[in-house]
């Protein structure tokens, strides 16, 4: 049974609509460092595309 529009809340009607989804963070395995690693970010060891990019102590 349908339920009258003035029974629904704004509120509900906004979560009902709303597109919002949880997504996997993109995580690729690096050859360099043989180490997982987020796309387009420094690995823990300082490479970068392959490249030592800073030093880490």
């Amino acid at each position: 049974m349908a339920v009258p529009a003035r029974h629904t809340s704004s509120a509900k009607k906004n979560r009902r609509r709303t597109h919002y989804k949880l997504t996997a963070p993109t995580v690729t395995f690096d050859e360099t460092t043989g180490d997982y690693r987020h796309s387009h970010r420094v690995s823990l060891k300082g490479y970068y595309k392959g490249r030592k990019i800073r030093d880490t102590k």
